[in-house]
């Protein structure tokens, strides 16, 4: 099914770091995208240390969020969630973006990631911005059934081609 040009278009989103308040519905948002999602606790944690948390809002509520650690020349895409009705429309790209930009501004050399072989629209998306698979964790998720490997994505900051911005 198509979508109408309305639907298509981005929804207006405003970015800004996380906050504490935000977390109620972080945590709606993991818990509707993931089998096994994280923790309240962990995402505290993530905020403590100073992780790079991120979140994008809509006009109504939290539309995704991101948590990249950064340290000893390589950063590393923690957690990237979006909405299921925003997905497809450039959000988790440009959250994604904002996040290696910084990353690079911050002189690190590499990105890295896991991701779930069995989440093709992940890796398409992270292929597409030039993540290369550079080895896998087994048993790195728990399952339904058991464990998942982890494909382990690298990204070089160094020769990375920032995207061209659209006139939108």
């Amino acid at each position: 099914m198509a979508l109408s040009r309305e639907e298509a278009r981005p929804p207006t989103l405003r970015e800004r770091a996380m906050r504490e308040t935000d977390l109620e519905e972080v945590m709606r948002l993991e818990r509707a995208a993931y089998l096994f999602p994280w923790s309240e606790g962990i995402f505290r944690d993530c905020l403590r240390v100073g992780y790079l948390c991120r979140v994008v809002e809509t006009r109504d509520a939290v539309g995704g969020y991101a948590i990249m650690s950064m340290g000893a020349g390589e950063a590393h895409i923690l957690n990237l969630c979006i909405r299921a009705d925003l997905r497809t429309r450039g959000i988790g790209r440009h959250l994604l973006g904002w996040l290696l930009k910084r990353a690079r501004a911050a002189d690190q050399d590499w990105a890295f990631l896991e991701v779930r072989p069995s989440n093709r629209p992940a890796i398409l998306l992270y292929q597409s911005i030039g993540f290369e698979a550079v080895g896998l964790r087994r048993g790195y998720y728990q399952a339904v059934g058991g464990r998942e490997d982890a494909l382990v994505y690298r990204l070089n900051l160094r020769t990375w081609q920032e995207p061209a911005r659209s006139g939108s």
